[in-house]
């Protein structure tokens, strides 16, 4: 009898519960008002924890900032994270020296490896209307022979993005933009040198998928009986994941086989994250990750020590101007901007 298809369905939380070789998913949706001088909201904030505020009062929140929403200046270790920005910009600034501006689908992809502190900001550009923001941040784990590697990010512009669009037989749309691994016969732009996702055998595959109402798709069989893999229903009214209906929004984990997908009377939209697991310990004290507790211990010394290379910035929460261009800067100086 052959086995089944999903394993698990669960109710989407916040954070999103992920599975090794991933660690983490944040999936931040912000209805932002215009922006002010400061490139902050244009509106009270009274009646917001700030520094601690994922309210989400009036649609929106400010995370742990205080005049910018986002995440001023804190430490990782020992994994990495990829961060798909949908809509907004995001500044990013880090102990390194490097800085990047980006956004409006672009992917940033950092290993932390042996330790560095960053801040991610979310500046609100427009200062007559809306300022939606919506990301991904997934984190992904680094195996212990790699957990100490140099720190090292990459940028993965949304003018390279790598998208499909699969018509069903009546003539209706899936598509399908590919951030990590293989998909038919496309391949995503190459990861940073060191991460999980880098390994052929590791079978790492980041997609986002959006069917149009109606639309029938079928996801490709994982790359090995051994591969795990996680479908986030995310927007949507409902979608047929193997013949079973799923009527809310949900984490769905997912056999190696491929699956066929029939989506309900609205839009909606899926993030996919597939690898195999790198089956080793998994210590976490909140920005470090390690495999035993030893080594989380002399994680929090060595940022009491050197706090990672220290803060080449002038605040906790830096942000890069009012011009909307994106860029990217390097801890070596090199300056990369998207093509065109």
């Amino acid at each position: 009898m052959p086995a089944n298809p999903i394993v698990q369905i669960k109710p989407l939380g916040f954070p999103w519960e992920t599975i090794d070789p991933f660690l983490f998913c944040a999936h931040h949706d912000d209805a932002y008002p215009a922006g002010n001088t400061d490139l902050g909201p244009q509106a009270s904030l009274s009646g917001r924890a700030l520094g601690q505020d994922f309210s989400r009062k009036d649609g929106w929140s400010m995370y742990h900032g205080s005049v910018v929403p986002g995440f001023p200046s804190h430490p990782h270790r020992g994994f990495e994270t990829v961060t798909i920005v949908r809509q907004g910009l995001i500044d990013h600034s880090d102990s390194l020296g490097a800085a990047a501006r980006f956004g409006a689908g672009d992917v940033q992809w950092l290993t932390a490896g042996e330790g560095i502190v960053h801040a991610e900001m979310f500046p609100l550009l427009n200062a007559s209307g809306p300022n939606p923001a919506e990301l991904f941040q997934i984190w992904l784990n680094l195996p212990a022979a790699r957990k100490m590697v140099a720190p090292h990010f990459r940028m993965f512009w949304s003018e390279n993005k790598v998208l499909q669009t699969v018509l069903d037989a009546q003539g209706r749309s899936t598509e399908v933009a590919l951030i990590a691994g293989r998909y038919a016969d496309a391949v995503a732009p190459e990861p940073p040198p060191d991460s999980w996702a880098a390994q052929l055998d590791a079978d790492v595959v980041i997609l986002t998928i959006r069917m149009a109402p109606g639309a029938t798709w079928t996801l490709p069989a994982a790359g090995g009986a051994s591969t795990r893999r996680c479908l986030y229903f995310f927007k949507g009214s409902s979608v047929a994941v193997a013949g079973q209906v799923v009527a809310q929004h949900a984490a769905i984990e997912l056999g190696s086989d491929a699956i066929e997908m029939v989506n309900g009377d609205a839009v909606s939209e899926f993030l996919l994250l597939q690898g195999k697991p790198i089956g080793e310990p998994v210590e976490q004290y909140g920005p470090f990750v390690m495999n035993t507790r030893a080594e989380i211990a002399q994680a929090m010394a060595d940022y009491r020590r050197t706090q990672f290379g220290g803060w080449p910035w002038p605040d906790e929460a830096p942000v890069h101007g009012k011009e909307p261009l994106r860029f990217a800067r390097h801890p070596d100086g090199r300056t990369e901007r998207p093509p065109g």
